[in-house]
């Protein structure tokens, strides 16, 4: 272990097994184990944990067959540094709330868990199609921008409404979401924060944890204004119900597969979803990019069709062995960000980026089965899904706006966002389409000629990624 500056000479690939499309990569085999990631997942688990409180609320699991759903999804994430894939991957955050508003339009039972199981596997046989194929850069082209852009700032309006809505999150933690949000959007965005992390070593530290101190900080002030009880301390192992799951919440269990309608029904949604897919692996090739020229000793391949083959196998393994709200997204920005951050430092702080990547999801693995973990964020999970939703609102209006070329756009995808949060995916991009064609006629996929207003990009930096596990 400690001699892999003599076992992959600067310059060379990490060395693996072909597989394929993949490259499998096994730690300790293939690269370096790093601690400093792995204890990092073990903390931040937390952030991951915070979906239960969804499942419950909306399919009426319980808790531990839901924390069953989370490990069967921790255990998928390490597929992406199993099989080569150079991120850390995530939920599919944007699109929660869509899916949350989908499902819920169904009756609770099997009819909800159907309209999910069905989502979730046509999402996951999609992105393994377009993993194949290629197409994925020709699908998301024959989209209008002004869809484009709609279906972003709906989803993040969505996260929003979602937690300000009569009968929301804020109605039981109003004091803690408000004082817990504003330390992380303080942390995230604010320029005095940025220039104190600058020059003290503490500051920038918690600056790399994302939303975790505002979760800590949660802990106390829920209990403190009685929004909710001391967190008691449980120690040992968890215990996540499979048995359970696997009788009463899969497809191959009492619920039975859905029928076709279901399926068809699913199909506008599965673009939604897909549209926000492609952004975040657009993001993916950015940080890579932005980060490889500060090590050239560690050249990494990210290649988006053999991620979108990962994705794919994630969805459609969960939709089978345990329908998850959250899906599996390609990448967690905040913390792939701050991985590649302290790779940039050099084969001293982390050989390779894989090894970064890899231990640091085994370390959130591993954090879901320490029951002190489990037990001391149990009271606040809804509040730190909150802040999840929050700043996930916040990223996906900037990034929504930037999407449309010119004001005809954005005025469009406003339409297509309002739809979107009102009627659902299949009546926005009805809406989206009768817009672009009478606004545009025959430049339906061109739009205007007017220059891009929002075109000035930036990769951006730790401190301002939405968070999402």
């Amino acid at each position: 272990m400690k001699n892999w500056r003599a076992i992959r000479p600067d310059g060379v690939e990490v060395p693996y097994w072909p597989l394929g499309p993949f490259k499998m990569r096994l730690p300790g085999v293939h690269y370096r184990w790093e601690w400093a990631d792995y204890i990092q997942g073990l903390v931040m688990c937390a952030v991951c944990l915070s979906i239960i409180p969804v499942l419950q609320d909306t399919l009426g699991m319980p808790f531990e067959v839901a924390l069953a759903i989370v490990v069967l999804n921790g255990i998928l994430y390490c597929l992406h540094a199993l099989l080569g894939d150079p991120v850390v991957p995530g939920w599919v955050t944007p699109a929660i709330p869509l899916l949350i508003a989908y499902v819920s339009s169904y009756p609770a039972g099997p009819e909800r868990m159907h309209a999910l199981i069905a989502f979730e596997l046509l999402l996951g046989l999609w992105c393994i199609f377009l993993g194949i194929t290629g197409l994925a850069n020709r699908v998301i082209a024959s989209i209008p921008p002004a869809i484009k852009s709609g279906v972003i700032i709906g989803a993040g309006i969505s996260a929003i409404y979602m937690i300000f809505q009569k009968g929301g999150r804020f109605e039981k933690f109003p004091i803690t979401i408000t004082i817990a949000i504003g330390l992380a959007f303080w942390m995230m965005y604010a320029e005095s924060f940025k220039k104190l992390a600058e020059r003290n070593k503490i500051a920038r530290v918690i600056s790399n944890l994302g939303i975790l101190p505002s979760i800590l900080l949660a802990v106390f002030i829920a209990a403190l204004v009685k929004e909710s009880g001391f967190p008691a301390i449980e120690w040992g192992i968890s215990r996540p119900d499979f048995a359970t799951l696997w009788t009463d919440w899969v497809p191959w269990g009492k619920l039975g597969w859905p029928s076709i309608d279901y399926y068809i029904k699913a199909l506008p949604l599965v673009l939604a979803a897909y549209i926000v897919i492609f952004g975040d692996a657009v993001q993916c090739q950015a940080i890579i990019r932005d980060a490889q020229k500060f090590r050239s000793d560690d050249p990494v391949d990210y290649n988006p069709n053999r991620a979108h083959l990962i994705v794919g196998i994630r969805n459609t393994g969960m939709s089978i062995l345990g329908p998850d709200i959250s899906m599996c997204g390609p990448i967690w920005a905040a913390m792939t960000v701050v991985t590649y951050e302290r790779w940039k430092n050099g084969r001293a702080a982390m050989d390779s980026s894989i090894g970064g990547v890899g231990a640091f999801r085994f370390g959130t693995l591993t954090g879901y089965f320490i029951l002190p973990i489990v037990s001391l964020v149990r009271p606040i999970l809804p509040v730190a899904l909150s802040l999840t939703m929050l700043i996930q609102g916040f990223v996906s209006l900037y990034v929504g706006v930037k999407e449309s070329r010119n004001i005809k756009d954005l005025g469009i995808a406003g339409i297509v966002g309002g739809m979107l949060l009102a009627k659902g995916a299949a009546y926005a991009f009805g809406a989206g389409i009768i817009m672009c064609l009478l606004v545009y006629g025959r430049n339906f996929f061109k739009g205007d000629s007017t220059p891009n207003l929002f075109a000035e990009e930036k990769v951006l930096q730790p401190a301002e990624k939405a968070t999402g596990c």
